[in-house]
């Protein structure tokens, strides 16, 4: 079973599930590629790390670790994407288990992997099944985005786009959402 990342349903609205999550940390690449491409060009360095090209972070007064002292991490769902500053720049999300420190996690080897933590925040979410398009993404970033409006919320940050679901699985059974972080 594959660990979901935590969150907790503050309330329910038309179209969304108001959620907050807590700090979290991820793994992170940005990539400069079309919408469709960009998770594809992340997931190898990505999967990498967590499947081991890491190495342990040296402890305090110890030598640099051995190329041997690397660790596994199981995955985790949501994998997110988040619409960087310019056209076809993105930033795709590993989210990391619950029980990850900063302080116990490896150093990726890969220089593109980033390991950051994400503050804990209130978000607007809409769940959805079908296919990984940028057309199906938008037009549910789009509703929830009116919808978190006519409720009279305020949007603080670039909507997330969470896959859930491995690429085998039959798209119309693929569980999606779209993620807007609001003001508290």
């Amino acid at each position: 079973m594959t660990e979901q990342q935590p969150y907790r349903v503050v309330s329910r609205h038309p179209g969304f599930e108001l959620r907050r999550y807590p700090t979290h940390l991820v793994a992170e690449m940005r990539v400069q590629s079309s919408f469709t491409r960009a998770p594809l060009e992340a997931f190898r360095p990505l999967t990498a790390y967590i499947g081991g090209a890491n190495r342990a972070r040296p402890s305090t007064g110890t030598a640099t670790p051995a190329a041997s002292d690397s660790q596994k991490i199981p995955m985790t769902v949501p994998v997110v994407q988040i619409e960087g500053e310019w056209p076809g720049a993105y930033l795709i999300q590993f989210v990391l288990p619950a029980t990850c420190t900063a302080a116990t996690l490896p150093e990726p080897v890969d220089a593109r992997v980033r390991i950051r933590e994400v503050p804990a925040q209130l978000a607007a979410a809409m769940r959805f099944s079908g296919r990984w398009t940028e057309q199906a993404f938008s037009q549910r970033a789009t509703m929830l985005g009116r919808s978190v409006t006519a409720a009279g919320l305020q949007p603080t940050d670039a909507i997330r786009y969470a896959r859930f679901d491995p690429p085998w699985k039959p798209w119309f059974l693929r569980r999606n959402e779209v993620v807007l972080p609001v003001v508290e």
